[in-house]
């Protein structure tokens, strides 16, 4: 018999953000949303290591970095915003064919594929809300990890000076 729901049954709580965008269904006392923000320094955006083909690619390019300054490292995670922002240029040039013949179902079908692919990639680095909930960079909580990550960010800055 398979246990569903409950403590230890693998199930991921649903993010603050969502529940909030979802109008609280649950009706559970949410934190205020004057929650402690953290504000790290900009970084200059990194160039990409492979040239992106149209400029859909190149601004998804800089949101991604821009938005994710806080936690991408360029050294580790600029494969896969590559990857997005390719399969961004090779979405637009497949919708476009979409668009143009209406009847063309293998396009469309794989139109859908790349769209899951991207927001799987996405997901992967931190843009979607379950997944910045796992990382720990959603809305502010009282979290165990905070302490920890603030002394790690602390020697980052102390060996970049």
């Amino acid at each position: 018999m398979v246990e569903m729901g409950g403590k230890g049954s693998g199930r991921r709580p649903k993010p603050i953000e969502q529940k909030r965008r979802l109008g609280n269904p649950g009706k559970r006392k949410l934190p205020s949303q004057n929650a402690e923000v953290i504000v790290l320094p900009f970084r200059d955006i990194p160039e990409p290591h492979r040239p992106i083909a149209t400029a859909y690619g190149r601004r998804m390019w800089d949101a991604v970095w821009l938005a994710g300054a806080a936690w991408l490292k360029p050294s580790m995670d600029s494969e896969i915003v590559l990857m997005a922002c390719e399969a961004i240029d090779e979405r637009v040039q497949l919708r476009n064919q979409v668009m143009l013949n209406p009847a063309s179902w293998r396009e469309r079908r794989g139109l859908r594929e790349l769209d899951k692919q991207i927001a799987s990639l996405l997901g992967q680095i931190g843009f979607a809300p379950s997944d910045r909930a796992n990382l720990g960079i959603g809305e502010s909580k009282n979290h165990e990890f905070h302490e920890i990550r603030a002394r790690i960010q602390a020697k980052r800055d102390n060996a970049s000076s």
